[in-house]
């Protein structure tokens, strides 16, 4: 695209070389500019060529803001001009990857920095007996700390695997009665921060509001999982809460596991979950395992997002631990099956390394895999 000032003697020209299939988006994005020329300097004029290179384009701007500083011109002649400039420049990186230039990377949406979370605080899981399920996680040596109930049947028992991390277990009922993955929890920094994110991206969570724990809570529908949409919960541990109180405590030295770092997600169309993941939700692909899902900020827990054929309703978590013979000999002790292998993870820089891993199997088929921590 040549362009020539006609109101000046002898007239300005510079050039700004678009690809013809582009020059729609090109004077769009110029039209202020060039229409404020327009009646401050007589004319303007544009010409295609279809061949072009980003460093002329580049030569242009620099020869264009040069031959600024050269010309008589009125205050808002030479605003004008800066801006259609600038208005170019912002193009240009949009220009070079249609033209399909190696040397950039494919153009992808770039989502808002979402704000941070602290990490996964919870998985629910609806279990057939809360009692054997509690006596099996005992045997794991997680304690359970606290419990909802109403009248004298438990409709909620929390897990606790340190003081920011919980598995919460709910019962079956005649309206309920599939067993497995119920919803993973994260704990947010600033939870109404976060809810307004979400908001931003069109995204439709409920009101935060207060939870019977006594902490912040909102939640939200995702993509679809084994039989409903993804049902994500959000919270802020508040002072006073059940959780809370309880820092410091229940933090039994026989846990398999101290920290969560990976819940999968079976889903049914497991490509667009991990795109909503990505574009609406600000995670980021994982740099030691391709597979997983950062968390915004810097807890270095994530989500895997994996097929429903693979996971069917039963949830699947990773827990690492400071010494994994240690949890070997816990499991062995209380005569809990598991089995113990290892494989070969390969990073984003195409590094391989051997990770140690636990497996084990609850009374309701549920998977804990245990690795030790890094």
């Amino acid at each position: 695209m040549r362009i020539t000032l006609t109101g000046h003697s002898p007239p300005p020209t510079f050039f700004l070389v678009v690809p013809q299939h582009l020059l729609s988006g090109a004077f769009l994005a110029c039209h202020s500019a060039a229409f404020a020329l327009e009646r401050e300097c007589g004319g303007i004029r544009f010409s295609a060529t279809e061949n072009w290179q980003l460093a002329f384009m580049r030569e242009s701007l620099s020869r264009t803001f040069m031959s600024l500083k050269g010309l008589r011109m009125s205050s808002l002649r030479r605003i004008a001009l800066c801006s259609l400039a600038l208005a170019v420049t912002s193009l240009a990186p949009a220009f070079t990857r249609a033209q399909g230039d190696d040397r950039m990377p494919p153009e992808t949406k770039a989502p808002a920095a979402s704000p941070v979370m602290n990490g996964i605080a919870h998985i629910a899981i609806r279990v057939k007996d809360v009692a054997a399920s509690e006596d099996f996680y005992h045997k794991l040596g997680f304690d359970a700390p606290f419990s909802m109930k109403r009248g004298d049947v438990v409709t909620q028992a929390f897990l606790k695997v340190n003081d920011r991390q919980f598995m919460e277990l709910y019962p079956v009922t005649p309206r309920d009665s599939q067993t497995g993955f119920l919803h993973l929890c994260f704990e947010g920094a600033d939870l109404n921060a976060l809810h307004d994110f979400y908001v931003s991206e069109g995204l439709t969570p409920i009101a935060v509001r207060t939870a019977g724990a006594g902490n912040l809570l909102f939640t939200m529908k995702g993509p679809q999982q084994y039989a409903d949409p993804q049902n994500i919960e959000y919270t802020q541990y508040m002072p006073g809460s059940m959780h809370s109180k309880d820092f410091g405590q229940h933090l039994g030295p026989d846990r398999v596991g101290d920290k969560m770092t990976v819940v999968a997600l079976a889903m049914q169309d497991p490509a667009a979950a991990r795109s909503y993941y990505l574009d609406k939700l600000g995670f980021h692909p994982s740099a030691t395992n391709p597979k997983l899902l950062d968390l915004p900020g810097s807890s270095g827990e994530a989500v895997e997002i994996v097929p429903v054929s693979e996971l069917g309703s039963r949830s699947s978590i990773v827990l690492t631990t400071p010494d994994l013979d240690k949890s070997a000999a816990q499991l062995t002790r209380q005569q809990v099956p598991f089995k113990r292998a290892s494989a070969g993870i390969t990073n984003a820089a195409g590094k391989t390394r051997t990770v140690d891993m636990i497996s084990v199997t609850d009374p309701d088929g549920n998977i804990i895999r245990i690795e030790q921590a890094k």
